[in-house]
């Protein structure tokens, strides 16, 4: 028996052909395009050219091109970009797995490069190797709120995408033809059998036909879409097992619907909430104003039922917010069309402490710096005192014990 993956006899598997690894790769070329794109749309969500505020892509050129204002409409946009972003790539994952499992004997082939085309063909799938598992990888670490890698996931994970998707690409033109071919053939013929270089030359016994492997990778494929998809859903929650956002409600009442950060995990003290210490502080045109929550109640208040959608995946029905349209707060600084605006937190750390809206986010009249939730006020895991919810926008964007407004200085 060889003892060598450089040998051809070391692979024995009699599952592993064209037929199989072709199945796999048609499948992955649909997931992996809609991947990308929702990828690249969640991108845009986050209106990039507002930087640095909003990204923290350092160096990125040409791959940063900004694609399009955010837009508002409809109020569910992002959560179902993201919900399909994550949970497509969560079942994906043993679609993936098979389909490197299948063409790994090719890594260990010599010589390396017998051609042009064979080199390139030989580089792609090794940086298709390498991207897919890091990009799998850090999306469900992220995914769990695990960042055990170095670095940010939001540059890492940017990156990662191109260099991925990039070998992809290569990868699909070298391929796609005689993937066709092989499953056509297959048809033709009835039946899989077949010739090709990742037939193993000495097969062991098969416990499983071709079509049973298929079978098996479905499967798992259907078994993690159905244990992550119900975080997108407030009726499905419960079955969300292997989602952090998962399981049942935290808590009951008004406030009784999911958050990411507690205000205890972002360093929100009681003290610096309070009515006698806190204070928005707005910046505009005409000046500065100081408001306290008691100030801002007496302001003409305004209701909107909007979603809470978030990077992760999960998201909360719509919940009803009370309190101030953000135009209006514009307008009290002397802006009458509403300009991007910087919004502080209280929060002293963490990428998204800061964050900017575009003026169309600011001029949606549903765009509101809400004091109440489902009709009352908001708890302090949910950012009390006040805090700034915008239809469409990510939930980090939607920013938890907001300490200043600063209209028009982006």
């Amino acid at each position: 028996m060889a003892r060598s993956p450089f040998s051809p006899a070391f692979w024995r598997s009699p599952l592993r052909g064209p037929w199989f690894t072709s199945v796999l790769g048609v499948v992955l070329l649909g997931g992996i395009t809609v991947l990308f794109v929702t990828g690249l749309v969640s991108y845009a969500a986050y209106n990039p050219d507002l930087s640095p505020v909003n990204d923290h892509t350092q160096d990125k050129g040409i791959l940063g091109f900004y694609l399009f204002a955010w837009p508002t409409h409809p109020v569910w946009l992002y959560r179902l970009n993201q919900g399909v972003h994550v949970t497509l790539g969560i079942t994906l994952i043993p679609v993936l797995l098979a389909k490197l499992w299948s063409v790994v004997p090719r890594l260990f082939t010599l010589p390396p490069a017998r051609s042009v085309a064979h080199a390139l063909e030989r580089i792609s799938l090794l940086l298709l190797v390498g991207g897919g598992l890091f990009e799998f990888t850090t999306g469900v670490l992220n995914v769990q709120l695990d960042y055990v890698f170095p670095g940010s996931f939001y540059p890492l994970h940017f990156y990662g995408a191109w260099v991925f998707f990039t070998a992809f690409v290569v990868h699909a033109a070298l391929k796609v033809p005689t993937a066709v071919r092989n499953l056509r053939r297959a048809r033709e013929a009835g039946d899989v059998r077949e010739t090709g270089d990742l037939l193993a030359p000495s097969p062991a016994a098969p416990t499983v036909s071709r079509r049973g492997a298929v079978g098996l990778v479905g499967g798992a494929s259907l078994l993690l879409f159905g244990t992550t998809v119900g975080q997108s859903f407030d009726g499905l929650r419960q079955t969300a097992l292997l989602a952090p956002r998962g399981g049942p409600e935290p808590g009951s009442g008004p406030g009784g619907f999911q958050i990411n950060k507690t205000a205890g995990y972002a360093g929100i003290s009681a003290a610096e909430t309070s009515e006698e210490a806190w204070r928005l502080v707005v910046t505009g045109r005409t000046g500065t104003v100081r408001l306290s929550r008691a100030d801002l109640l007496r302001l003409p208040l305004h209701s909107s039922a909007l979603p809470i959608a978030c990077v992760e995946g999960w998201a909360t029905s719509d919940q009803w917010w009370r309190g101030v349209r953000l135009r209006d707060l514009a307008e009290l600084v002397g802006h009458g069309d509403p300009p991007d605006v910087l919004v502080e937190s209280l929060q002293r750390h963490g990428a998204f402490r800061r964050a900017a809206l575009r003026a169309n986010q600011v001029a949606d009249p549903r765009s509101l710096l809400a004091l109440q939730v489902n009709g009352e006020d908001l708890t302090p895991d949910h950012g009390y005192p006040a805090r700034v919810i915008v239809p469409a926008a990510p939930g980090v964007l939607n920013t938890k014990w907001v300490a200043r407004m600063a209209f028009g200085e982006l």
